[in-house]
């Protein structure tokens, strides 16, 4: 199913992205003295505009399958696959991070949560959790750009440092956003740890090992967490999407140049090349992430197989 929905998704996006009010063509021909309507018939022919969207699209989808090309911009003339080349790193990066910080976060207190169940320490860990899902990301990292700035002056880089120069300088510039874009993920795999955990530790085969007197890490870590681990890899797995329109929010907030902030500068500027082309990239990498997710079932529950 892979090939049908990426391709079902680019089309949704190349046909919706050409449906905002304003076209490129607005874009182009603003910077004319004098503007006629020649001119702007002109410039729809050139960028191929004037011709059917499905043409279009099938014109564009024909230049990826057959050459790998992913198209033009439309403003500044250049290969889209320069623009990605280089700044997926930034994105990747910021995603990775998020996704680790989300994780480091979330598992530990869900299992503590589980395992304490209806202690002063769960419910601290369940307000934690909702606090996580209900704070927007886009507000908590202006406060943390903010209130720094205000009380101690400091403020978070805003110049890309590549990790090939200064390993430590990149690691400083990222760790905040990405523990920002990580923060909402955390909640939700949060919960989703308890509740498994406290479903799993309901088994029979747990009570045998507590009455065979093992100790409680060998039980939780164990018998219990690779067995309630396979929902939590699940909706892992569906919170990629999560990440990825989180970055473009986080990316703008912090001035990172990545993929996110490619694809808000081209929306704005009706670059439609450019949003289709990353886009395009965004639902491989869902899918991807999903087969991923599914493959690693059968490393978790030996009982589920794959021919």
């Amino acid at each position: 199913m892979i090939i049908p929905t990426v391709f079902i998704a680019s089309l949704i996006v190349f046909v919706v992205i050409r449906s905002i009010p304003g076209s490129v063509v607005d874009t182009i021909v603003s910077s004319y003295e004098y503007i006629t309507h020649d001119d702007v018939a002109a410039v729809r022919a050139e960028l191929g505009l004037d011709k059917p969207v499905l043409t279009q699209y099938f014109t564009w989808i024909d230049q990826i399958i057959i050459h790998g090309n992913l198209g033009t911009s439309m403003l500044k003339k250049t290969p889209v696959i320069d623009d990605i080349k280089a700044r997926w790193p930034v994105t990747f990066e910021l995603g990775l991070m998020g996704i680790i910080f989300a994780l480091l976060i979330s598992l530990p207190i869900g299992i503590y949560s589980a395992i304490r169940q209806d202690t002063i320490g769960d419910y601290f860990a369940r307000s934690f959790a909702i606090l996580c899902i209900a704070v927007p990301g886009f507000w908590l990292g202006t406060m943390v750009i903010v209130f720094p700035s205000i009380w101690w002056g400091y403020m978070p880089p805003i110049m890309l440092i590549k990790f090939n120069v200064n390993p430590l300088g990149n690691l400083e510039m990222f760790v905040i956003p990405a523990l920002v874009l990580g923060m909402g993920m955390a909640g939700q795999t949060m919960r989703m740890t308890r509740t498994m955990m406290l479903e799993v530790l309901r088994q029979d085969y747990i009570r045998t090992a507590w009455s065979k007197g093992l100790r409680e890490r060998v039980v939780v870590l164990r018998h219990a967490l690779k067995n309630a681990l396979i929902p939590v890899i699940t909706i892992t797995g569906q919170q990629i999407g999560g990440i990825l329109a989180g970055t473009v929010i986080i990316e703008n907030i912090f001035q990172l140049p990545g993929m996110g902030q490619l694809i808000t500068n081209a929306t704005t500027q009706r670059d439609y090349t450019v949003v289709s082309s990353v886009l395009f990239i965004f639902a491989i990498v869902m899918v991807v992430a999903n087969l991923f997710v599914d493959v690693t079932y059968s490393f978790l529950d030996p009982r589920v197989h794959y021919k």
